[in-house]
């Protein structure tokens, strides 16, 4: 198993009077050489908006997208007529394909918004966009890594590339096992909260962890922990 460790504190950061960004990968003006991708995985930013703020409408091309609410309401507008709100629970996808404009804005004028921003590489350039969102409440269950994003159908939601997202609330002194679904994958562990052991090696809340080159690998938890797994080609 071969493994590259992103600390929470070595992201890169964007801060403006109505977003707190941080970047685990190179993004905006954080540029860092060593930190471009994970195989497939291209961005994965914490973001946090303030009240009535957020991203004005912007184009997107040739990349899968996923939103996943942390606190708060997100809305999403875009050129093809979609507009929604999703909050905790939820999750967006967008495939921008041949290109798409879209918003993405704080749906609160009073409490701030936090979600992870997650762009993937597609398998195939120029396909025709699409955007669509889900309630994953019915898919999650306590102590287990539940499947929501996959290239199947399989999962509630779908991107247009061999990746997979499972994410869970893992007790304290639980134990779990991942097998991955590709013989040249790799998995981006994004601790949201608490603390874990993988290997030898212990994240901390926001920490990253690409492990790759293995079958599988088993997870610890040390505290209550809130995990997100992201399953992409090498």
């Amino acid at each position: 198993m071969k493994k590259v460790l992103d600390k929470a504190e070595s992201r890169g950061r964007s801060l403006y009077d109505w977003l707190d960004s941080h970047h685990t990968f190179s993004f905006d003006e954080y540029y860092n050489p060593r930190r471009m991708n994970f195989g497939a995985l291209r961005v994965l930013n914490d973001d946090r908006i303030a009240p009535g703020k957020g991203f004005g409408t912007h184009p997107h091309k040739n990349m899968e997208i996923i939103s996943i609410p942390l606190k708060g309401k997100l809305k999403h507008g875009d050129s093809h007529q979609n507009s929604r709100v999703i909050t905790v629970g939820d999750i967006q996808t967008m495939s921008a394909g041949t290109g798409i404009y879209h918003s993405e804005m704080n749906g609160s004028e009073t409490e701030s918004a936090e979600f992870l921003q997650i762009w993937i590489m597609p398998e195939k350039l120029g396909t025709p966009p699409v955007y669509k969102d889900y309630d994953i409440r019915p898919f999650l269950h306590k102590n287990k890594m539940s499947l929501i994003v996959s290239p199947d159908n399989d999962a509630p939601a779908r991107l247009q590339q061999q990746t997979w997202f499972s994410i869970g609330e893992i007790e304290a002194g639980k134990k779990i096992e991942y097998h991955l679904h590709q013989s040249h994958g790799g998995v981006y562990i994004f601790l949201i909260e608490g603390e874990v052991k993988v290997d030898d090696t212990v994240l901390s809340r926001r920490d990253g962890l690409g492990v790759y080159e293995t079958h599988s690998f088993e997870l610890e938890t040390f505290k209550d922990s809130h995990i997100l797994f992201i399953e992409v080609p090498m």
